[in-house]
Parts: C-alpha cells; structure tokens; sequence
C-alpha cells in the first residue's frame, strides 16, 4: 500500500504528518512519535489479563520501517515509551537493545511521560536520551502532555486522539488522527503559537474522544494516507 503523507507548514517550517501515526520534520531530519507503550500486553497479562502477544514486536517493526522510509537522523519519543514496570522484562528490553543495535547512528530523545515516571527511564546501554517537558527543538516544544507554551509550537501525545466517520448507510469508523490546535485568530500564520497531538503509534492503545472547539482542526489517519476531516461533520471520539 503506498503511504501519502500530509504537508504543512508550521512557524516556517515544512513537516509532514505522516499515515505511519508520526510527525517528520524534514530540515531537521527528525521524527517524533507518542505513545509507544512497549510492554503494555506484558503487563496486562501479568494481571491475568488474557491479551495477545507480540505487540512489541509490531510496534519495533514499524519502527524499523519508519526509520528506512524517512532516514531519520532522530527519532524525538513523546513520552510513554514503556507501559508500567510489569512489562518491563529482561526478554522486552532484549528485544529492544536489538532493535536499538540496528539503529545506531540514529539519535534518539524521550521526553519523559506519566507511563515513564513509573516505568523508568530505559537503560543507559540503549542510548536513549531521557529529559523533561518541555523540551525546545528549534521552534518547537517536545512535550508529553499537551499544553501551550508562550510564542512556540507544541508537539505532544498522551491523549491517543481519534475521530470516528459516519457513512450514509449508519456505518462508523473510527480512525486515530492528528489533532492541531491554533489560536481562534483571523490569521493563525501571524501567531508563532500552536499545539499538535500526536495520535498514539502503540498498536496497543485506546483513544480520546476529539470533540470541536476554536481553533481545533482533525486530520484522520487511514488507507495510508491522511486527511483533514472537518469535526462539524464527524461523530467525535467512538
């Protein structure tokens, strides 16, 4: 299936919100990411929970696919890296210090989420750099949580944004999107100010019921592409 990522611009600066659930920012050759959530099927199961197997391993995969496809130089994770301690095994982080292996020249930052306070920070052998929010990235704030910041533009996660599509015949779908958030202004381009949330990449996560506000625009992720998806004319959440 061919994948049509969406061009915007942003504070000057060109960046693709990309079918694959991730942010591209080209000039910095940068990828970002929310919401991986590696070890949440672990945990679940720990609890006896009856979940499936081999989610880590989907999300590694299209993380390896990501990378090939944009030859990311960095890859920012928005937080929630890890799940919860429980999920944090010794066969999950080796599973994870292979994958990092396979990337090494890439540089690769987590800003800590809530998920990550209680998991922890990876081991320091994966070269992950951990910080806290907010983090600058040129015109940027690398965040977890979504929040406004004075006079920058800011990338976030934690909400796993989605909108669901009524078709004329009663059906539904819903779809993880990419939820923008500008000043209700006449021109949006005069304010350097912005907020985007990323939906979630863990293939292992709920969603957030996006409802329409000012300023609010949706851009649904489906069919390897992504689209704006006017919210007056969409059912929110599902």
């Amino acid at each position: 299936m061919s994948r049509a990522p969406l061009l915007l611009n942003w504070v000057g600066e060109a960046v693709w919100l990309c079918p694959e659930r991730a942010l591209w920012w080209p000039a910095a050759q940068t990828l970002f990411v929310a919401d991986v959530h590696l070890g949440k099927a672990a945990a679940y199961r720990v609890q006896g929970q009856p979940v499936p197997t081999g989610t880590t391993d989907e999300n590694l995969a299209r993380l390896d696919a990501l990378l090939a496809r944009y030859a990311a130089k960095r890859l920012v994770f928005l937080g929630d890296l890890m799940h919860a301690p429980q999920g944090v095994t010794p066969a999950l982080l080796e599973r994870v210090a292979h994958w990092r292996f396979g990337h090494a020249d890439t540089e690769m930052l987590l800003v800590r989420g809530n998920h990550d306070l209680r998991a922890g920070d990876p081991p320091a052998e994966l070269g992950v750099t951990v910080v806290d929010e907010p983090w600058p990235l040129g015109p940027f704030m690398a965040c977890h949580h979504p929040q406004k910041v004075a006079g920058r533009f800011v990338l976030a996660g934690h909400l796993h944004p989605a909108v669901t599509l009524s078709g004329p015949a009663r059906d539904r779908v819903r779809l993880p999107c990419f939820c923008v958030e500008r000043p209700d202004v006449p021109d949006q381009t005069a304010t350097q100010e912005g907020l985007v949330i990323l939906p979630a990449f863990g293939a292992f996560t709920g969603t957030w019921r996006v409802q329409a506000a000012p300023g609010r625009q949706v851009y649904a992720v489906g069919g390897g592409a992504v689209w704006p998806v006017p919210l007056s004319g969409a059912a929110a959440g599902g």
